[in-house]
């Protein structure tokens, strides 16, 4: 199993986070030793839904518009249909998520997380799952999509569900681990269209 000692992810997201979606990344980030913080526009804490109720809340660790993208070593997205809408119409919350690309750290998102990642426009030409009901808009913004628990795109790792969250934590930590990727300004140098 990969370590995370001395690395610091974030966990970007807002009301409405699927409850497992987050918990289980966190607990399996803490315990391959990384420090994890919640990131959000909310302040105090943040709410999850769980199936079909409201749920349990989190605290907030670092309120976004003071959050910075280089103190942070990768970025965890969790789902749920709630949250994902919500972030993919803030400015904050896109910019977060694209600076992590642009820098070719990982991204791990899960089931609607990627909703967000479309609003970045750097997904185009990038290999990912999700949810199967936002698949569609996926392909819309460029990307090939697979109906895999788990698919690993140069630092990029998504799921479709809760019940890929084994594979899709251990491949998380494996690409956190690895640190940087190659960033989109080097796809462009190859020829690849992304």
């Amino acid at each position: 199993m990969a370590t995370l000692q001395n690395k610091t992810i974030a966990i970007l997201t807002d009301n409405g986070f699927e409850e497992v979606e987050l918990t289980s990344p966190k607990k399996a980030l803490e315990e391959a030793g990384a420090k994890v913080q919640i990131v959000s526009l909310q302040k105090g804490s943040v709410k999850a839904w769980n199936h079909d109720h409201w749920s349990i809340e989190v605290p907030v660790d670092v309120q976004l518009e003071a959050a910075n993208s280089d103190d942070f070593d990768g970025l965890m997205i969790p789902g749920g249909v709630i949250n994902p809408d919500t972030m993919r119409i803030n400015k904050p919350y896109v910019s977060f998520a694209r600076e992590f690309l642009e820098a070719g750290k990982p991204v791990a998102a899960i089931c609607h997380g990627p909703q967000l990642l479309i609003e970045t426009e750097m997904i185009s030409g990038r290999e990912l799952t999700s949810y199967p009901s936002i698949k569609t808009d996926l392909v819309n913004a460029g990307a090939s999509w697979y109906d895999k628990e788990v698919v690993v795109d140069n630092g990029l790792v998504t799921s479709r569900s809760p019940k890929d969250l084994p594979a899709f934590n251990e491949k998380m930590i494996e690409e956190f681990a690895e640190g940087l990727h190659r960033t989109s300004a080097s796809f462009e140098s190859t020829g690849r269209d992304f």
